[in-house]
C-alpha cells in the first residue's frame, strides 16, 4: 500500500533486536516494510475484534436464502 509523503510520520522505536530479525527474516521485507505491514495487522485485528463484538446484533433487510438462490 502506498501512502502520501505528506501523511507520513518519522518514528524513533526501541525494539528488540531479535524480534526485529524474526520478523524480517519473516516477512522477507526492508525494516519498514516488515514495520509497516505489523502496524497493518495490529490494525486489521483491531477492526476484526470491533466487528465480532458486533456479531448478532446487526440485523439485515435482505434474506441471505434469496441471495443464494440468485447465484
Amino acid at each position: 500500500m502506498l501512502m502520501n509523503v505528506s501523511t507520513m510520520r518519522k518514528v524513533t522505536v526501541q525494539l528488540p533486536a531479535a524480534l526485529l530479525d524474526r520478523a524480517q527474516r519473516f516477512s522477507g521485507e526492508s525494516l519498514t516494510a516488515t514495520i509497516r505491514r505489523g502496524l497493518e495487522l495490529v490494525a486489521a485485528g483491531a477492526a476484526y475484534e470491533e466487528l465480532s463484538r458486533m456479531k448478532g446484533k446487526v440485523t439485515f433487510s435482505i434474506d441471505w436464502r434469496k441471495l443464494r438462490r440468485d447465484r
